[in-house]
């Protein structure tokens, strides 16, 4: 009836170019050839041999929605890359988030590639661009996606560079002069 077949998944194909294997512990049919994948058992999905000893494991990392297109990704029949972060998403979908200049990922928002060369590009760019006295020595806390280190830094309109890990990736969470106001509050 079919060149390969699944007593399992009651699967039939014709196509055995697809390399297709059964993996108990997903519970499907997958294609890709078993010899090149293994299942992550707390990621509770199967993965390229080639991340056997590299992946950044999160717990069924697979059985959510892709965060760009929001098809299922458990699955998909689509590519799936892994970001660096540990979570996953459609391979299109992150080539169609580079060609409109995002880096970062959608669940996290921390980088997911090399940004040192961009980093040093806001480097000229900050230094380039004075501030107005007024705002010279004000203050804001910052948030680095990257790290995950908060920090105090000098306001600056361009942007704010972790202290720790040198990104821009970062966010403000508070001003500073607000933190003083709410800490003379509680005294």
């Amino acid at each position: 009836m079919g060149r390969y077949f699944c007593s399992k998944c009651k699967f039939f194909d014709d196509d055995v170019s697809k390399k297709q294997y059964h993996c108990d512990e997903c519970g499907i049919c997958r294609t890709g050839g078993k010899e090149n994948f293994f299942h992550c058992n707390k990621c509770e999905c199967c993965y390229s041999s080639s991340m056997k000893d590299s992946h950044h494991c999160i717990e069924k990392a697979m059985h959510h929605n892709c965060p760009v297109c929001f098809e299922f990704l458990f699955d998909t029949t689509k590519d799936i890359t892994v970001l660096p972060c540990g979570h996953t998403i459609h391979l299109g979908c992150v080539r169609e988030m580079q060609q409109h200049f995002q880096y970062s990922c959608p669940v996290c928002s921390k980088s997911f590639c090399d940004m040192s060369r961009v980093w040093e590009k806001m480097d000229e760019e900050v230094a380039s661009t004075p501030m107005p006295e007024m705002y010279q020595n004000k203050k804001v806390w910052i948030l680095c996606n990257d790290c995950g280190e908060t920090s105090e830094v000098r306001y600056h309109i361009v942007a704010h560079k972790c202290l720790r890990c040198k990104s821009y990736n970062t966010r403000k969470t508070q001003s500073a002069s607000c933190l003083s106001r709410m800490e003379e509050m509680v005294e």
